[in-house]
């Protein structure tokens, strides 16, 4: 397979030079050449079959010829190892359960998936420094991912103040090859930093940088496996219902996720709407109002993982419609919430359904509510972190004291190891030039 990028400009590249490269230098997006349809004996067989099973058959179309087949059948089921649920909330709403991971995380699976190729790719005389950026979950799930691994060095930048102190904690505590570095700005700025140094041609010749967050094809793609899995489910919970009958309302930030399951939707998934449920930071449903697509500043909500203002990924989503706006807006729908509804959410949930929604999973939840009746169908939302990871916020919510999965409390008293630096890109790539003198002298 080959990828090409959004923008048009750079050379395609093959499976393992677009993970390396991580993002094309043209700026754009890597996106595959082609897209395989599955077969319809896959979607029979398909709610039987274990997550590893899975993954294999979705993406090996993918990755090959760079990632063989035994090996990528090794790389699925040492990734997929924790079970991801559908939870039935209410008549007609169900949750996928993406917080079972080491991390607690949606993004446990992109990041150990990615972790396992570079590792694989990787080469003794190049090591490879691996940035990201993260308003919460990826910097933890990142950081678990490639921790220990050899020839990887993992630089996380994060927004002073802005994710919560478990998630902090998660990729602060760590050491070894990891590095975390609070930013005096938005998580945008800190995007806009990753962007910088990948566009810096001496920087790019000095070192071999590649990027962890979702706009990595090896963090995007491995998305796509759970919403394969969570129809599956749904069939086998609902085998007389129509099969195209359920509604995906995907949590959005960055874009990442959503773009994984309409890119499952082109692959065969018999899914005809998607939700982009948002907060605050409205930037796509407003879009799909209007028209206009217009980043803007990111604003401070409840739900921080999605203070994103200017999503990276959505130009994919763009890319899967040829740019067609009416085309995309009958599969995509928009919806997005003030912080005090997503409060009512997780206290009427919880009194009514007792299941406990996280900040992010009730935007999707609201969503859910607010289109299925015109819609006339099931809906599924992704649960995309555990409710604990923002402990501070669901306790003052419910007025109690939620416990920490065991996952989470192994951080506690943990002292943190981060640097600082100001929202400047001098001091970024001096930041990198001084761990790359220390990494060629060790």
């Amino acid at each position: 397979m080959k990828f090409y990028s959004t923008n048009r400009s750079s050379p395609s590249m093959s499976f393992k030079e677009a993970v390396i490269k991580g993002l094309p230098q043209d700026k754009g997006l890597f996106f595959p050449e082609q897209v395989p349809v599955l077969p319809l004996s896959f979607f029979e067989a398909l709610p039987n079959m274990a997550l590893p099973e899975i993954a294999y058959e979705v993406l090996k179309d993918f990755t090959a010829p760079d990632i063989k087949p035994e090996d990528l059948r090794a790389i699925c089921e040492e990734v997929f190892t924790f079970p991801i649920p559908l939870v039935q909330v209410e008549n007609g709403i169900y949750a996928l359960e993406l917080f079972h991971g080491p991390t607690c995380a949606f993004k446990d699976v992109g990041a150990r998936f990615m972790s396992r190729c570079l590792q694989a790719f990787a080469e003794p005389d190049k090591p490879v420094t691996v940035l990201v950026a993260t308003s919460g979950d990826t910097g933890s799930a990142v950081a678990n991912g490639f921790l220990g691994v050899a020839n990887i060095e993992v630089v996380i930048l994060y927004p002073k103040g802005g994710v919560s102190e478990i998630q902090e904690m998660q990729f602060t505590t760590l050491g070894q090859n990891i590095t975390a570095v609070a930013v005096e700005g938005t998580f945008d700025d800190c995007q806009q930093l990753v962007k910088q140094a990948f566009s810096d041609e001496e920087l790019s010749r000095e070192m071999n940088l590649s990027s962890a967050n979702s706009i990595n094809v090896a963090r995007w793609l491995p998305q796509m496996v759970y919403y394969f899995h969570a129809w599956g489910l749904w069939r086998k919970q609902n085998p007389d219902k129509d099969p195209a009958g359920a509604t995906f309302a995907v949590p959005s930030g960055n874009f990442g996720n959503l773009a994984a399951g309409v890119i499952a939707r082109q692959m065969g998934l018999p899914v005809r709407h998607f939700i982009a449920a948002t907060n605050r930071n409205k930037v796509v449903p407003a879009y799909l109002e209007s028209g206009e697509y217009t980043p803007a500043p990111s604003v401070a909500t409840i739900a921080n993982a999605m203070d994103v203002g200017s999503p990276n990924n959505f130009p994919r989503i763009q890319e899967m419609f040829g740019n067609n706006y009416e085309e995309l807006k009958q599969v995509l729908k928009g919806y997005w919430t003030e912080d005090a509804p997503i409060r009512t959410a997780i206290q009427e949930v919880k009194q009514k359904h007792n299941y406990l929604l996280d900040p992010h999973g009730a935007i999707a939840y609201l969503s859910l509510k607010e289109y299925l009746p015109a819609l006339g169908r099931d809906g599924i939302f992704l649960e995309t972190a555990h409710p604990a990871k923002f402990k501070g916020s669901i306790d003052d919510i419910l007025d109690a004291d939620i416990a920490l999965p065991e996952q989470l409390q192994v951080f506690l008293n943990k002292p943190k190891q981060s640097g600082s630096i100001g929202n400047s890109y001098s001091q970024f790539a001096a930041l990198l030039q001084e761990q790359h003198k220390l990494q060629s002298q060790s």
